[in-house]
């Protein structure tokens, strides 16, 4: 099938659009064929072109024979002339719509999103050269398709946009993806495509695994339906009526389609990790034995895009590594708040990814020596390691037996999470422990929806890094939560990990918690929470079980602070914020049953 290609006026904008002609297949050589005609527009010209710009827009298939058509928008530096070859910089998502990112933003004329102009402008793209490509996912802004969570439909989008980014007359043919969640995990699923065009990856607070965005070990989140809901509601959002009849009738492919929206409903509300629709989104195991050079960044304590199974995608990638890791919510590197504090705490964040592309993408040694990672503890200090995490010892806690009934807790007022009606960019950004979670924790073993076991007092201080892993035999099915709190010697206490799992039956359980980075002082112990899911974080059904845990075991990984090495950074605002939403004073501390050691 040949996809025709068509230039459209917009009289009143002043606009000429540029289409760009491919065959179908979305391969290389499609791309290649492919011709660009009409006039780029710049920022003097439409005022939501950045300065130093030159907009036009392409479609192109994707690579999967599907006949989806994808579009992209296309900014080139104006100083060079339209055939001048630059890298190429791409980010693939569901956030480009001309009108808005999720929903309407109100604009006046068509134009390129803004989702990232404030990386074009603060990296100065334009000024050294650099080509920057945003190209709407299928069943978003001007591409067809329905929607498929970041699933075999979406990779071969990822795929395609890639492949034609390198092979385009203004090319030099080496790529690299940049992006923030949503179009963070593109970039994630860039790396896993073992494409020898892409030179390096950029990827702001992603989703390592998109099973659990939705579930945990099969108990559904909130938003287990309300996050589909809102992805559907972003890719029916209207066209400008100034858009191209092209890029309109593209737009309204739902309308004409509704099945899409209904299976992305029905899709992604399976809970069994190990299902084929899940398997295929599992992006950490994909990751195995890929090379790509990855910049990353993560908040440990953040609420939307959680650090679960990160440690599993970073441990299988085998290429070069760099992140910024520490207490943040759900924020780009250079995001700061009113105060003008830079909300990931540490400065420098446009120089260090430009200094990474130019690396990559140019050939160009740095001149500035940056840590492969650079990390924020719970304290607020920075250090930089060679990779993450860095382990003095790991051992196994063993736990104590206990009863619990599974019975949610008490009834209480829902959680803001409890709404569920998000996407990744609208998600809650705080997850206040409730009352009835604070309760609980207060009356400990009194309390008959859970039971503790306590460590001994730290000796010295020490920093609980990696993903801690629970195993433990239950004596019935029914649910299971497992908390991690750090308990100073008058019991002030903080809840910093968590995770919950359906237990299908009796038996023998394990599963991990989130990755973590939580520095002990001296003195302060280790305090694990196990028992019924009373969190709105959880769409859990209570069982009504009294459930006995017997040889339980917490698989720990433990590190020295006093062989950090320090790097620049300041503590993240959204720190202090965790910590008062998530502290109690605990009054019944028990005796230490194990160690919380380094050695």
């Amino acid at each position: 099938m040949n996809i025709r290609g068509k230039a459209s006026a917009a009289a009143a904008a002043g606009l000429l659009v540029t289409i760009t002609t491919l065959a179908a297949g979305g391969s290389p050589a499609a791309a290649r064929s492919g011709a660009a005609s009409g006039a780029p527009v710049t920022h003097e010209e439409n005022p939501r072109v950045p300065e130093g710009a030159a907009w036009t827009e392409a479609y192109f298939p994707s690579s999967d024979g599907s006949g989806v058509e994808l579009h992209a928008d296309v900014l080139r530096p104006a100083h060079l002339p339209p055939e001048a070859r630059t890298p190429v910089i791409v980010s693939v998502g569901p956030y480009f719509a001309h009108a808005g990112q999720t929903g309407s933003e109100g604009w006046d004329r068509v134009g390129p999103s803004a989702r990232f102009q404030d990386f074009v402008k603060g990296a100065g793209l334009m000024a050294r050269g650099y080509t920057f490509v945003m190209v709407d996912l299928r069943g978003f802004g001007g591409s067809t398709g329905c929607l498929d969570w970041v699933g075999p439909g979406e990779q071969a989008d990822v795929r395609a946009a890639i492949e034609w980014a390198a092979v385009q007359p203004w090319s030099t043919g080496k790529v690299g993806m940049y992006g923030k969640s949503y179009d963070a995990v593109t970039g994630l699923v860039g790396n896993n495509l073992k494409l020898p065009s892409l030179k390096a990856v950029v990827a702001q607070e992603p989703v390592w695994d998109m099973y659990n965005y939705l579930f945990s070990n099969k108990v559904p989140r909130p938003n287990v339906t309300g996050t589909p809901m809102a992805y559907n509601s972003i890719a029916t959002i209207p066209p400008m009526a100034d858009d191209s009849d092209r890029y309109k009738a593209n737009a309204e492919y739902e309308t004409s389609h509704p099945k899409c929206l209904s299976d992305n409903l029905s899709n992604n509300n399976d809970p069994d990790p190990h299902s084929a629709y899940w398997r295929a989104r599992d992006l950490a195991a994909h990751a195995a034995g890929t090379s790509t050079p990855l910049l990353v960044t993560q908040g440990f304590i953040e609420p939307n895009t959680k650090p679960e199974d990160m440690e599993v995608y970073l441990g299988n990638h085998r290429g070069r590594e760099r992140g910024w890791l520490g207490q943040w919510e759900h924020v780009r590197g250079n995001d700061t708040n009113a105060d003008g504090r830079l909300l990931q705490g540490r400065a420098g964040w446009f120089d260090e990814v430009m200094r990474f592309y130019d690396q990559y993408l140019r050939g160009i040694a740095p001149s500035v020596t940056d840590p492969a990672y650079a990390i924020e503890d719970s304290l607020g200090h920075w250090r930089a390691q060679r990779t993450w995490p860095v382990t003095t010892t790991s051992y196994d806690a063993r736990l104590s037996s206990g009863r619990y009934v599974d019975d949610g807790g008490a009834p209480t007022a829902a959680s803001p999470a409890g709404r569920g009606g998000w996407d990744m960019e609208r998600a809650p950004r705080l997850e206040p422990l409730s009352g009835t979670e604070k309760n609980a924790a207060k009356r400990g073993d009194a309390a008959d929806t859970g039971f503790w076991t306590w460590s001994t007092p730290a000796a010295q201080d020490l920093r609980l890094t990696g993903t801690p892993r629970i195993r433990l035999n239950a004596s019935t099915s029914g649910n299971v939560m497992v908390r991690l709190w750090d308990v100073a010697p008058d019991g002030t206490a903080t809840m910093f990990d968590e995770n919950v799992a359906l237990l299908e039956r009796g038996g023998p359980i394990s599963f991990d918690l989130k990755s973590t980075d939580w520095t002990f002082a001296r003195g302060h112990r280790l305090g694990v929470q196990i028992g019924t899911i009373d969190s709105g974080r959880w769409l859990a059904v209570p069982s009504g079980h009294a459930i006995t845990v017997s040889g339980a075991r917490l698989g720990l990984d433990v590190q020295a602070p006093r062989s950090d090495v320090p790097t620049q950074g300041d503590r993240s605002p959204y720190l202090d914020q965790y910590l008062s939403a998530n502290t109690v004073t605990l009054g019944n501390v028990g005796p230490g049953s194990f160690p919380l050691r380094l050695w």
